[in-house]
């Protein structure tokens, strides 16, 4: 597989966001999509064998559109440069959390787990319960050295602790989080060999998956709102 095919489609689509070039260089598009797909297989059976339940997925059904939505955006550029996955027992729902891939040429790619949608209030009750009746469970994964030596938490934030919960609870700063997220930043040269990059971000991923079954734990009655 090559990755440059996504890097160098991407980093042109930067250059030149707009419809006419897009429509022109769809060809492209379709090539370096077809490259990620590729690249998500890879790493799904490498992430598969130490956490088998997200196994059955099909890569297709875990990417995200580039285009944007613009209706409330200073920005009209009509497309994200970036090809974007996020990897779970239930696909690319944002809960039940899991692996989050996104590929944004200008050292903007990275390595994500976690739960980084801070709009259901639902979710971020559970996870503050969960965290108020667990908090030495929390400790151990946030301060494993493994985990602690290349992520941190990070997530929205409130300014005091919410109503309801001890400000002077162990763990009260994390309670103040409406969203508990990690973030591993990918350089550009490290997506030049493919099979190099996906045997690091299964890695990367390995480290997350205790914060990430965590959450799940926490969230397991959640559920999706209906529209």
């Amino acid at each position: 597989m090559n990755t440059q095919k996504i890097v160098n489609y991407l980093s042109s689509l930067s250059l030149n966001n707009n419809r006419n070039w897009y429509y022109d260089n769809k060809e492209d598009y379709k090539k370096a999509y077809a490259e990620f797909e590729e690249l998500l297989k890879m790493l799904m059976l490498e992430i598969g064998k130490f956490d088998s339940s997200i196994l059955h997925n099909n890569p297709k059904d875990l990417t995200f559109k580039i285009v944007r939505d613009v209706r409330f955006s200073r920005d009209k550029s009509p497309y994200n440069p970036a090809f974007r996955a996020h990897i779970s027992s239930k696909g690319k729902l944002p809960v039940p959390v899991g692996y989050y891939l996104m590929i944004k040429p200008g050292n903007q790619s990275f390595l994500g787990g976690g739960l980084f949608a801070d709009m259901f209030k639902d979710a971020t009750t559970m996870i503050r319960d969960y965290i108020v009746r667990n908090g030495e469970e929390w400790e151990k994964i946030i301060h494993n050295p493994e985990f602690e030596k290349i992520l941190t938490v990070q997530g929205n934030s409130l300014k005091n602790v919410p109503a309801g919960y001890e400000k002077e609870h162990p763990q009260a700063e994390y309670l103040k989080f409406k969203s508990w997220y990690l973030e591993y930043r990918i350089k550009d040269e490290e997506l030049n060999d493919a099979e190099v990059f996906v045997a690091k971000a299964a890695e990367i991923f390995r480290i997350m998956k205790p914060f990430n079954d965590y959450l799940n734990k926490a969230l397991v009655d959640f559920q999706m709102p209906t529209r």
